[in-house]
């Protein structure tokens, strides 16, 4: 795993061993943050990484500038790592938190800059997520909502729906405030 851009970048980070999440490839993570950087303020905003795993984007966003990153992860095998790493690099922008993700954005009053979601393909409920999202009214104003999911889910009939880019096997859907 590296962390693509950013304060950390070049950085090789060992890979977990025995994990049971997917990473987001390197290469749809490196598209995915050129497109943040281009047309998106990173710097200072408040972020929150549903389904952290091993903490790639949570990382990559501290590294691009995010003042606060929330990083949510259920499997505490994935959540004692992606702490060590942030221990190990002295990386103060991200709260590590062990929960389920899909009862975190049903209980919380924070707002957030940017969310960013990579549940696991076969999830069930995956197709509510953005609607749990805009109907808790977790995004600020000019916020935006990522969602990382399969080509078998198509979100354009979704009023929030702003745009889909798909790099590889990895398809992001963006989602904003009406």
């Amino acid at each position: 795993m590296r962390i693509i851009s950013g304060k950390y970048k070049i950085r090789t980070l060992p890979g977990p061993k025995g994990f049971t999440a997917r990473p987001t490839t390197d290469f749809a993570k490196e598209n995915l943050f050129n497109v943040l950087k281009n047309n998106y303020i990173l710097d200072g905003i408040n972020a929150l990484d549903l389904f952290a795993g091993t903490g790639s984007i949570s990382l990559e966003l501290a590294s691009n500038g995010c003042k606060n990153v929330l990083a949510i992860e259920k499997n505490p095998k994935h959540l004692a790592y992606i702490q060590s790493i942030t221990d190990r690099l002295k990386i103060s922008e991200i709260e590590v938190m062990r929960g389920d993700a899909l009862k975190f954005i049903e209980r919380t009053l924070q707002k957030f800059d940017l969310i960013f979601a990579d549940p696991p393909y076969q999830l069930q409920g995956i197709d509510k997520i953005p609607d749990v999202i805009s109907e808790r009214n977790l995004l600020n104003p000019d916020g935006l909502f990522i969602l990382e999911h399969s080509k078998d889910y198509n979100f354009s009939a979704h009023p929030n729906f702003k745009q889909k880019k798909v790099y590889g096997s990895v398809n992001f859907s963006f989602f904003q405030p009406a």
